[in-house]
C-alpha cells in the first residue's frame, strides 16, 4: 500500500497577473510543492472568468488546476502556504482517491 494519495487544488488568483507572471507564480508554487517530495506535478490554467460575487472587492480571478501526488501529512502545510499569499482569493483542496 502506497502512502501517497492523489490530490487536486483548484486556486482562484487575482486577475492581475500576465500570463507570464501566472506561469511564474505557478512555477514558484510548485518549487514549493517539491520541498515536500511531492510527484506527478500537473498544472492546468482555466483562464480568466468572471466571478459569481466579488471577492475581496474583485470581480474576475484566474483559475489555476495543480494535480499531484504527496502524502497527506503535507497538505496543511500546502494550504498555510496558500493562505499567506495575498494574490490567492480563494483554493479548495480535494483528495482524489477513494
Amino acid at each position: 500500500m502506497s502512502l501517497l494519495r492523489k490530490y487536486e487544488i483548484m486556486i482562484l488568483l487575482t486577475e492581475e497577473f500576465n500570463d507570464s507572471e501566472l506561469k511564474t507564480w505557478v512555477f514558484n508554487y510548485a518549487k514549493n510543492l517539491r520541498k515536500f517530495n511531492v510527484c506527478d506535478i500537473s498544472v492546468i490554467s482555466r483562464g480568466k472568468h468572471n466571478l459569481a460575487y466579488p471577492i475581496d472587492e474583485k470581480q474576475k480571478g484566474n483559475y489555476i488546476q495543480l494535480n499531484f501526488s504527496s502524502m497527506p501529512k503535507y497538505i496543511s502545510n500546502f494550504a498555510s502556504i496558500l493562505k499567506m499569499d495575498s494574490n490567492v482569493l480563494r483554493f479548495l483542496v480535494f483528495n482524489k482517491q477513494l
